[in-house]
């Protein structure tokens, strides 16, 4: 009988029972630990490379963040975390505009679009949140600032301008709106007098027939102010070249935008004209875009 197994006859039934003996464990050799130590290594690195970005601090992960598009982008890092929530919706990042709130001194949350305009520094991005009409009159905005809604369409966020008003926004510098519904019963929607702006997936709606004629939806009179204050002191040339290159940052661009109502769809009365228009026709609406800009 060999070492390695025990044979042992049972006489009730006859049967042979092989019972193994204990293997030895192979002992690892050197060369063996020096090929395997730097492939753990490496899925070591791997498995904490995958865990780096939440072990930043809190003021690396919002700085990461404000790079991203508010809109979906940003939006949606709030899903990840409890975490990741509070710093996507911290209001360096943007204001909010929530006309339901109850904790008023929390920070960066307004009742009305005026209070988060005046509150906002040069380059913010302010939500709106959906639900409900703003009311909005002759909002001047002179910083470069970004107004999205917080709805999935246009149509659930609001601006109403009431009766009487010349505009509801007045844009006196670089903005940009989108996934917002701006109603006017008189006047225009948007009064355009210097900077560059963009209207983005918008809903713009004015008074129908019959006091369409009294409004627009869009104004530009962008290179009007600047010629005054310039022909008294300048030759006609020099005022002609000072002119191109302040009209050159006058521009107002619409993307993919429902225009409904008003005279006509944007007015201009200073340097700048419509170009490269374009329309889609749906079942419903029509789409428009075009740029309103100097010749």
């Amino acid at each position: 009988m060999s070492k390695d197994h025990i044979e042992s006859a049972d006489m009730n039934d006859g049967e042979n029972v092989r019972v193994d003996a204990p293997m030895e464990i192979p002992k690892i050799s050197k060369l063996d630990r020096r090929i395997a130590e730097p492939r753990m290594k490496k899925k070591r690195t791997k498995a904490e490379s995958l865990t780096s970005l939440n072990n930043l601090d809190d003021g690396c992960l919002m700085h990461i963040l404000s790079f991203l598009s508010p809109i979906p982008d940003r939006y949606n890092t709030a899903l990840v975390c409890h975490r990741w929530r509070y710093l996507a919706c911290h209001p360096r990042l943007w204001l909010r505009v929530d006309r339901f709130v109850k904790d008023l001194p929390q920070p960066g949350v307004f009742h009305d679009i005026e209070s988060a305009v005046s509150a906002a520094r040069p380059g913010d991005t302010i939500l709106i949140g959906a639900g409900g009409n703003h009311l909005v009159s002759n909002i001047q905005i002179k910083k470069p600032l970004c107004l999205i809604s917080g709805g999935e369409t246009p149509d659930e966020t609001t601006l109403v301008c009431s009766r009487g008003s010349d505009s509801a926004l007045e844009l006196l510098s670089t903005c940009k709106l989108a996934n917002l519904t701006v109603k006017a019963e008189l006047g225009c929607c948007l009064l355009h007098r210097s900077g560059r702006v963009t209207i983005d997936g918008c809903v713009l709606q004015c008074e129908t027939n019959p006091l369409d004629h009294l409004s627009c939806p869009i104004v530009s009179t962008a290179g009007d102010e600047e010629e005054e204050e310039e022909e008294d002191i300048l030759s006609h040339v020099e005022v002609k070249e000072a002119l191109v290159e302040k009209i050159k940052g006058n521009s107002v661009s619409v993307l993919q935008t429902r225009i409904e109502g008003g005279a006509k769809s944007v007015s201009t009365s200073g340097h700048l004209v419509l170009q490269r228009v374009r329309v889609m026709y749906s079942k419903a609406y029509l789409y428009f875009w075009f740029d309103v800009d100097h010749k």
